[in-house]
Formats: structure tokens, sequence, C-alpha cells
């Protein structure tokens, strides 16, 4: 069920055989101009700075300068859809579905995640697919939910100029297992427990609560367990043609823990060294597939700030 991940040596040589008018429009995730938020959203950002350290899916940024002034109805110039499509052949040469996900200028922050209020589009091939992914995706920009969001939060909600927003083509990873970590307890708050929660498939189940996950809480060293409870995993979410549905699981699969003791030390690791490097504590989302673990989204755990 593993794809292969292009490497970086290999990507920092195809993408700079691209236009070089194209490359204020595109920049890819790990490289310094993509660590940018102002231009790339505080979610390609973060995960381009954590590309140089930890394993994450290649993947490319449309930037949010290419992205100004394209207002309702959405429809990319076809500059901008000839710049993304060259960029789409490289990551597609690897044969992998790609995820197309929003990135906010104000997204990912302290003082608000975004998380869920922007539409994700998942398991996207073929080169007709993805530009309209990327319309889609900008679209909910503009939903009534969005837009309502930011004005709770006292965020800009004027024109598109003044909220800008880029959009995140990655390499989508078969997953496995999904997981779901917090390197504090967000329900007790407390600071010396990291929580980590996994299902099976792709992660939309545990992220929309149509399933119990499994749980276990380790202590912050990452090496004691605490507590484990294994939950009766009946739903899973799979790729399909055109994104994701969710499906029964297996009920030979149901009661099975679905991370070992190891894997779980694994993730729980993570969640503090990133905690470490970012200075707060943070939720992060990561993926198992063929025994890789991949991270896939860090962002800080709000409530604790």
């Amino acid at each position: 069920m593993g794809c292969s991940i292009l490497s970086g040596s290999k990507w920092v040589h195809q993408m700079a055989n691209l236009a070089p008018e194209g490359s204020e429009a595109i920049v890819r995730l790990g490289e310094p101009a993509c660590h940018d938020p102002r231009s790339t959203g505080g979610k390609a950002a973060a995960l381009s700075r954590l590309a140089e350290h930890f394993v994450v899916p290649s993947g490319f940024c449309i930037t949010s300068t290419a992205l100004a002034g394209i207002a309702p109805p959405v429809r990319l110039p076809n500059w901008l859809s000839e710049r993304v499509l060259d960029a789409y052949q490289i990551l597609a040469a690897t044969n992998s579905p790609v995820a197309v996900r929003s990135s906010a200028i104000d997204e990912d922050g302290a003082a608000s995640s975004f998380a869920g209020v922007h539409e994700t589009y998942l398991n996207v091939q073929g080169t007709g697919a993805l530009v309209a992914a990327v319309e889609r995706c900008l679209e909910s920009f503009f939903s009534p939910r969005a837009l309502s969001y930011r004005r709770e939060r006292g965020a800009a909600h004027g024109a598109f100029e003044d909220v800008r927003m880029a959009v995140l083509v990655q390499q989508q990873i078969a997953s496995d297992v999904s997981i779901v970590a917090f390197s504090a307890n967000p329900v007790t708050r407390r600071r010396d427990e990291i929580v980590v929660t996994a299902s099976w498939g792709l992660g939309e189940s545990i992220v929309g609560g149509t399933v119990t996950p499994d749980t276990w809480l380790v202590d912050q060293s990452g090496e004691y367990l605490c507590e484990e409870r294994i939950g009766d995993k009946r739903r899973m979410t799979i790729a399909s043609e055109g994104g994701s549905r969710e499906v029964d699981v297996p009920r030979v699969m149901r009661a099975v823990p679905s991370l070992t003791w190891e894997q779980v030390r694994e993730v729980a690791h993570l969640a503090a060294r990133l905690e470490g490097q970012t200075g707060y504590p943070v939720d992060i989302e990561c993926a198992y597939a063929a025994g890789r673990l991949y991270l896939l989204q860090c962002r800080p755990i709000t409530t604790l700030l």
C-alpha cells in the first residue's frame, strides 16, 4: 500500500527546469521560498520547514501572489494552469495520487487553526482533475463558513487581495493507519501526557469523528504507557475514484490495535520532538504506509497556548 516519494535532489533538479517566470507562482516544499507564510500560508510554510528534518510527502505550493485577485467563480488563468501542470507532471511521475489543501495566510497560527474550514480534495489524479480541485479549494475560501470563521476572529474578510490564500498540492500517502497525536493532553490540559489516537485507513474517519479510534496515553518521555484503550473501529476511509469513501472495517480488524507499542513510541517521540522544536504544544497528523511513518501536518494546540 506504500507509494513512491520523490527524492529531494531529483525534485530540485526537475523543478529547476520549469520556466523561470514560474518560480514566484510555484514553490516546492522544503525550499526556502516555501518557508514564508506570507506567501505560502501557515500550513504550507510549516510543512516546508518540517520537510527539511522530517519525512514529509513531496509537494508544491501555489503562492498567494499567484492567486491574488482571483474571485468567484474561480477559474485559474491559463498561464497559472500551465505552471501548476508542469509541477504536477513531476509529482505524477511517481504514479501516486495527490491531495489538494488550502493554506490561508492566517491559517494554522497561534490564534486560529482553520482546521476543516476550507475544503480538502483527496486521491486527485490527472491534469483536469487537479485544476478542478485547485479551483474548488479556492472557492471554499469564500464559503459562508470560512467567512464567518474569519469574522469571529477579527481576521480580514474583504476583497480577495486582502485575505490571500495559497494552495498546497502533495503526494497522497496510501495510509495503512492514520494517526492524530497531541504533545499535551487537550482534555485534561496535562502537559506531561502525550495522546496518540489511530485507526485504519485514511485520516478523515478520525478527524470527522465517525470512528472510535484506538487511544494511548504516554508519558512526556514517550517511553512509558500510562493507558491504552482499543476502540471498536467499525468504519474506515479509503481512497476511491475522485476522492475517498467510508467502508466497513473487516470484523477481524475491529478489535485489533492499529499500532504496535513500538509504533506508538515512535509517534510519541515525534510529537515531543516537534513540541521541542516549535516551543508550544502541537497537534499532529501522520500516517504509516508500508511500515514507514510520514508527517502530514503540525499545528499548535490553540487551547493550550
